[in-house]
């Protein structure tokens, strides 16, 4: 990831005829070992943007996979996981269930803890 992120920033300062960095920090990562953990890891990434004052729905953030797990957008990017098929029998039940997630609020300890796995 380092090695492609370094690529990309050469890439698009070389066309845009500019220097320096486009990223804020390190590359983050951290494994998800719990299978009934990794919606509410979804439903914590897909909030950010709100969070940060960006949007004021996730629909709303182009580069979301909200579009292709709630809405049903096509992206060869993303395969879904079993969890998340495991929302419903069609396409159309596990958007549904989907959307449902982000009805209720997100678990403050729940954001503490994946905050603490990413600072680790």
């Amino acid at each position: 990831m380092q090695n492609l992120g370094r690529r990309y920033v050469q890439y698009y300062n070389y066309h845009h005829n500019r220097t320096g960095t486009l990223w804020e920090g390190r590359y983050k990562s951290c494994l998800i070992q719990e299978e009934l953990y990794l919606l509410q890891v979804y439903k914590y990434i897909e909030l950010n943007p709100i969070r940060a004052g960006m949007v004021t729905e996730p629909s709303e953030y182009h580069w979301s996979s909200y579009h292709i797990n709630a809405l049903g957008k096509h992206s060869s990017l993303c395969t879904p996981h079993t969890e998340y098929l495991n929302l419903g029998a069609t396409d159309l039940q596990r958007q549904h269930n989907y959307r449902a997630i982000f009805k209720t609020n997100i678990n403050e300890k729940l954001t503490a803890e994946i905050r603490l796995s990413l600072c680790r």
